[in-house]
């Protein structure tokens, strides 16, 4: 199974079969994208097949985020995406700008959707029933596996909820300071292959 874009999508790895979709609805869609032009930032938003982007100057981090998951990019306007279902949604410019906008997004939005800071350069907009911890306790209840018994290895902010839910939370070195403070043990940074050496540490011995 593999759980992404911050659990809005949950699938079994084989067969693709979906478990969990958390799709953001086009209204949803169009207030985000409205309020990212009000701002004056970059924006994107994710399917499963794609990385969609209103923005005619395409940002440079959205072709970093298409380049990192290995995602095409489409540019196509807000009309054009109608039908299309995003579990995904993210203001992503130069820190910044980035902050700078982030200092006057509307509470009603942090009311109605998850919204989280991966990056210095990206911030995240899911549906508001959408998390790692949610996903994590989902997939953990399907299989049988007691909560005592989970552990995940995070970095950052759109990790906190899944490392505050499970029975082994896991920072990287290098992860933000704010996570190490709920961390059962701190593991080596992303450069030192941290994540095989929790699991060798922590799972397997």
């Amino acid at each position: 199974y593999v759980i992404t874009f911050n659990g809005a999508l949950v699938q079994e790895t084989a067969s693709s079969q979906e478990v969990i979709k958390d799709a953001l609805s086009y209204d949803d869609y169009l207030d985000i994208e409205l309020l990212a032009t009000k701002l004056g930032v970059h924006s994107h938003a994710i399917t499963k097949d794609g990385i969609y982007t209103s923005n005619r100057n395409i940002g440079h981090y959205t072709v970093h985020e298409a380049t990192l998951v290995s995602m095409p990019i489409f540019y196509r306007t807000p009309e054009e995406n109608r039908d299309r279902e995003f579990v995904k949604t993210m203001y992503i410019d130069e820190p910044e700008i980035l902050d700078a906008a982030i200092a006057k997004i509307p509470q009603e939005f942090y009311d109605r959707f998850t919204i989280v800071k991966s990056r210095p350069f990206y911030l995240e907009l899911t549906n508001k029933t959408s998390s790692k911890g949610t996903a994590v306790l989902h997939l953990a209840e399907k299989l049988g596996i007691a909560v005592e018994e989970t552990m995940a290895i995070g970095d950052e902010e759109n990790d906190r909820t899944m490392l505050e839910v499970v029975g082994h939370p896991i920072v990287m070195e290098n992860g933000n300071p704010e996570l190490k403070k709920i961390a059962e043990h701190i593991t080596k940074s992303n450069d030192d292959s941290g994540v095989a050496y929790a699991i060798r540490k922590w799972v397997l011995d």
